[in-house]
């Protein structure tokens, strides 16, 4: 058994609960009605895409060499990019 790594992201919606999204699973989306039942949907939506991968015969990725930050800037017409 080998252990996988993936970013999900979850968005809280208008009317309630979080729909979340595996940005390197295209498609991989779920719904839960709170930030637990979201953790256990998205664990559930991921096995079962790996599971269709698999049935498939494509290949299985994950996010373990994936790094992540965030980047704040300001923004307004006389904007610049200075390197």
């Amino acid at each position: 058994m080998k252990n996988l790594t993936y970013r999900i992201v979850l968005k809280e919606e208008p009317e309630g609960g979080f729909t979340v999204t595996v940005p390197s699973l295209p498609g991989c989306v779920t719904y839960g009605k709170d930030m637990e039942e979201a953790y256990l949907m998205a664990k559930e939506a991921i096995l079962a895409y790996l599971e269709s991968q698999a049935k498939h015969g494509e290949a299985i990725t994950d996010d373990t060499n994936t790094f992540e930050g965030v980047l704040n800037l300001e923004y307004g017409q006389a904007a610049s990019i200075d390197l």
